[in-house]
């Protein structure tokens, strides 16, 4: 995610009235139809997290680990 996505996600309140929401904070302003209505916004700007997948430098994407003994007199 960019920086302007979190910018607008910032600026707009949403994420925080979600968070209020979903929590029962008293200071809710928003009711469920407007919390689902939050939800679809948030996921038109922000990935969906569904899947990782870690790559690594070596050339054909693998992750290649040394490891090193320390022996001490």
């Amino acid at each position: 995610m960019g920086p302007e996505h979190r910018t607008k996600i910032k600026n707009s309140k949403i994420l925080s009235e979600l968070i209020k929401f979903a929590t029962g904070d008293e200071t809710c302003v928003i009711d469920s139809a407007q919390a689902q209505v939050g939800l679809g916004l948030l996921r038109k700007v922000m990935p969906d997290l569904t899947e990782n997948m870690i790559k690594g430098a070596e050339a054909d994407g693998s992750i290649g680990i040394t490891f090193k003994t320390i022996i001490e007199k």
